[in-house]
């Protein structure tokens, strides 16, 4: 059974279809890495699984359970996180406050002052925790904004890990990379669990190639071809498209 699925999902703008009927399942502890073109609807696709863009037609199911339409919030807490193409860090506090609040966020257990001190130490051996899964632990300290780009990407997964999310959505996680960077991300996502759910939107063939169990290629809104890195490297049309000669 899929942990998400698509069911020919669409969206337009007036005359312009962003997505037109694209379907798509992803299996528990699937690496499913979305490809194509610049223009090819690959952020217009994930704004529509994680809430921020509402489709025109067609359905959005997480464990079978149709959550098209609901809000952002809403979905993060049924258990869909994501990270965005741009940070979106408190970059004057320090980066295990980042992840305080981001666990604070995902319990819902708001600010007030009536909250449990017991609560309090729970959301923070939390956040340790995740400072720990995404490497980041002799950076507790340091405030976001003396962080490097490479780091603040790396602190903005470990964001979206803090509520413990069943499906994670990447958006370019390695866009603005060095190579040095990018391959520290590669490393970073190959250790996490291997119950957790990823569906990434990535430009990098390198990354692509490393990372997919299954790829998606879209093209003009539709779905070009899906399956295993092989089949996409040996697609014919894929490669006139988008891979090139030398994939």
């Amino acid at each position: 059974m899929s942990v998400l699925r698509l069911d020919n999902l669409c969206r337009s703008f007036g005359s312009l279809v962003v997505t037109h009927n694209v379907n798509l399942t992803i299996a528990a502890g699937e690496r499913h890495v979305v490809i194509g073109p610049n223009g090819a609807g690959k952020t217009s696709l994930i704004n529509q699984m994680g809430g921020q863009l509402q489709p025109s037609a067609g359905r959005v199911l997480l464990d079978e359970v149709d959550i098209t339409g609901w809000a952002p919030e809403r979905i993060l807490h049924a258990g869909i996180a994501r990270t965005f193409q741009k940070n979106n860090l408190f970059f004057n506090l320090s980066v295990l406050e980042n992840l305080r609040l981001a666990v604070q966020a995902r319990r819902a257990s708001g600010f007030s002052v009536l909250r449990p001190a017991a609560a309090r130490v729970d959301i923070l051996a939390r956040a340790r925790e995740v400072l720990v899964q995404v490497r980041m632990d002799a950076d507790a300290d340091r405030l976001v904004r003396n962080l490097s780009y490479g780091e603040q990407r790396q602190l903005e997964v470990g964001m979206a890990l803090a509520g413990d999310p069943t499906v994670l959505l990447l958006d370019e996680p390695t866009s603005g990379m060095s190579p040095a960077e990018t391959v520290g991300m590669i490393d970073l996502v190959r250790s996490l669990p291997s119950s957790l759910s990823i569906v990434m939107i990535e430009h990098d063939m390198n990354v692509v190639f490393s990372l997919a169990d299954r790829i998606t290629v879209l093209y003009y809104g539709e779905v070009l071809a899906t399956g295993v890195p092989a089949q996409i490297q040996a697609n014919a049309r894929v490669r006139e498209i988008y891979l090139g000669a030398s994939h």
